[in-house]
């Protein structure tokens, strides 16, 4: 009797598989630019990723899903969508000395709902043929009536755009902002259209001289023999707002509310403020490390160092809602 219950036993227990460790992602980033990361992870601690990209909508499908949802973490770009997917209240507070030791403050949300992960900056790209060095040294020159018709730039409506009224809005205020703001419109070569390389072609085509675009398009256009000409053309320029640096944005990460493997979703976000992690952000996206003790890619060096804006990205979300209001009220892309 004993031989057949210890045979029951062991043959319970070869039958009965062991769980895996999984973490479920919900990501707008492309999976080729996160992908060898979490490889990275899975190889270091053995837990399983499993990825749901979602180009558009994640909030809605977080809201649909509730309680059920199956995701642990989500993976965005820009502070308007770290903030909004918290305002949503489908995220939960991240307690992590690691995260807190990594990420500097003004790149974490304060009370630890969403924490940045690369930064990127929005700067100037000019002409080499038709703007000399030192011409453009902050935001604030582009209002000058000197540049009359040589500025491109996208939809004041875009994230991006929004994103940096909403820092002049932190510096100045609103009043000065929508100054600003018409004053820049009042010197663009066209309507805002297409998106930022669009903007570089216009530069490499003589449309416009100066181009309003994210630092890291340049390492993307040099990818594409077709747009190498274009990123040929143009200047790095990283111009300052209220003289205190140069307006950067974020890519970033949450927890979800339901975070159903809510340890292994601490250990992943922890893993991605991590050095390795950060060495192969900096080298596979163009964009720059938060980790202090890493350097961005050499590409991405040899663009020039520059001081990023102070302001925390907390603050300056603030006033999104006003440089939406300002975008409107100047008719911007009219």
């Amino acid at each position: 009797m004993l031989k057949r219950l210890t045979l029951i036993a062991a043959t319970a227990l070869v039958a009965t598989p062991l769980l895996a460790e999984e973490v479920n992602i919900y990501s707008s980033r492309q999976p080729q630019l996160i992908d060898p990361i979490l490889e990275a992870f899975t190889a270091e601690t053995g837990i399983k990723t499993n990825v749901v990209f979602i180009k558009s909508g994640m909030i809605e499908r977080l809201r649909a899903e509730g309680k059920r949802s199956p995701a642990d973490v989500v993976l965005t770009t820009d502070i308007a969508n770290l903030t909004a997917i918290v305002d949503a209240g489908v995220t939960q507070p991240v307690v992590s000395e690691v995260i807190d030791a990594n990420i500097p403050a003004e790149y974490r949300d304060p009370d630890g709902n969403w924490t940045g992960l690369t930064m990127r900056a929005r700067i100037a790209y000019t002409s080499k043929d038709r703007v000399a060095p030192g011409e453009v040294t902050s935001f604030e020159d582009l209002a000058d009536p000197k540049w009359k018709g040589r500025i491109c730039i996208r939809s004041g409506l875009h994230n991006y755009n929004i994103a940096l009224v909403a820092a002049m809005i932190a510096h100045y205020g609103e009043d000065q902002t929508e100054e600003w703001l018409r004053g820049l419109k009042a010197n663009l070569a066209r309507k805002p259209q297409g998106n930022d390389r669009a903007q570089i072609k216009a530069v490499w085509a003589g449309e416009c001289d100066v181009a309003i675009g994210n630092t890291y398009y340049m390492g993307k256009m040099l990818q594409e023999p077709e747009q190498t000409e274009w990123a040929n053309s143009v200047n790095l320029v990283f111009p300052t707002i209220g003289g205190e640096g140069a307006h950067v944005n974020l890519s970033g990460m949450a927890m979800t509310a339901s975070a159903p493997n809510k340890d292994e979703a601490l250990q992943l976000m922890e893993f991605l403020t991590s050095g390795d992690a950060q060495g192969l952000y900096a080298e596979l996206n163009f964009e720059y490390p938060l980790l202090d003790s890493v350097q961005p890619s050499e590409l991405v060096q040899s663009w020039g160092t520059f001081t990023p804006d102070p302001t925390p990205l907390a603050e300056i979300a603030k006033y999104r809602p006003a440089a939406l209001r300002l975008v409107e009220k100047v008719d911007f892309d009219g």
